[in-house]
Parts: C-alpha cells; structure tokens; sequence
C-alpha cells in the first residue's frame, strides 16, 4: 500500500506554487488581475490552505501584491524591477559558469547544444513557450553543474520577474535571446575558456537588461 501514502503537504503547497506562477508568467493571469484562493483552489483541485502558502510566497517574490483584508492581485510588469532582477540573476549565471567550465563532460556540452538547437527552431517558428524551456534548460546544465544551491535558488526566484517581459516583447513582435551568443557560450565551455564563457553570460544578460530599458513601463 505504499502508493497510498498521504501526499506531502508541502508537495501541495508547491505544486500549487509552480501552477500559479507559471500563469502568471504566462499572461493567463494578467497583471492586475485579483486572484482569490477559493478560486483557484477550485481550479487546481486542491484545498485553499496550499493556495494561500503559495501566494505568499508570490507576493516575496513580486509577482503579486496584497493588501489585508482587501485583495491580492496580480503586479504590473515594472522595467526598473526587471532590470533589478536581470542584474541579479545575470551575476549568479556568471558565478555559476565560472564555477561550472572546469566541471562541464561532453555529456553536458551535448545536452546544451541539443536545447540550443530547440531554443533557434523555436525562435523562428514563433514558438515562446519552448524557446524559453529550452533556454532555460541550456543555463540549467551550468547550474546543475555547478552545484550552488544559494545561487540557483536566487536564479530561480528572480528568472520570473524576467520572463513576463520577455514573454510579451516576444508577442509584440519582439525577438528572444541570440542563438548565436548561445553557439558563443557553448564554444567556450568546450574550449575550456572560463572567462570566454564569462564573458559571453554577461553578454546574454546585458540583453535582457536593454530589454527592460526599452520598455515604457516604470
């Protein structure tokens, strides 16, 4: 009867954090939307307790805004607070490559030429939702390497904030990040070259923070 054990509370609670979360990022839930526990507790077939866990935990991240006893709603996308968000994340992703290039197999250097290969085919064909996955998962493989929980953890909070620009300069014609600073970046890491690979990471953010510069919202 082992497959009927009582699911972890915190399991619920996180599920219902990476469900909302992920709507939100995605324009689902738009910015300034309320949203309401007993909703999407419904919604999400769970009960409101792990509902609420996770939006608070969404409100400590910024993705959305309380009020007691009033409301809590989705926040608007804010350029000075992605470009906060861009610096601070770029600077862990130059961390964890410096870290990552002496470690990285030839295993590792496939999978991220395989993602970047999704990530171009992706961008062409219009495709946001896969050449952010991809993306993703191409600057996984520096951070799983790396092995510094404190900086994925950081990257992991704050990417969020980033991907709501990105996700709608994508749909007002806009472009995702170069596949070529991604060719750049994985020729380093082959070679060997850590401050190359530095380099290119810092390149890759800088982008993201012209990005939120370009945005009219402040």
């Amino acid at each position: 009867m082992e497959a009927l054990r009582p699911v972890p509370r915190t399991l619920l609670r996180d599920r219902a954090y990476a469900a909302i979360r992920d709507a939100i990022v995605a324009g689902e839930i738009e910015p300034g939307a309320v949203v309401r526990d007993a909703e999407l507790a419904e919604r999400l077939g769970l009960s409101r307790a792990p509902v609420r866990e996770a939006f608070a935990r969404l409100v400590d991240e910024g993705l959305l805004e309380s009020k007691p006893q009033s409301y809590t709603r989705v926040t608007p996308v804010v350029a000075a607070e992605v470009r906060d968000a861009a610096a601070v994340v770029g600077a862990m992703h130059e961390l964890v490559t410096r870290t990552a290039v002496p470690r990285l197999r030839d295993p590792d250097l496939d999978e991220m030429r395989v993602s970047n290969v999704r990530f171009a085919a992706a961008v062409e064909a219009g495709d946001v939702d896969e050449a952010l996955r991809a993306d993703d998962e191409l600057h996984d493989v520096l951070v799983r390497v790396a092995g510094n929980r404190a900086a994925a953890a950081t990257v992991a909070r704050y990417t969020p904030l980033i991907r709501r620009l990105e996700r709608r300069r994508f749909g007002e014609g806009g472009s995702c990040r170069s596949a070529g600073l991604h060719e750049r970046l994985i020729e380093a890491c082959a070679a060997g070259d850590t401050e190359a690979a530095v380099q290119v990471t810092a390149d890759i953010w800088r982008t993201l923070s012209d990005l939120a510069d370009a945005d009219t919202t402040d």
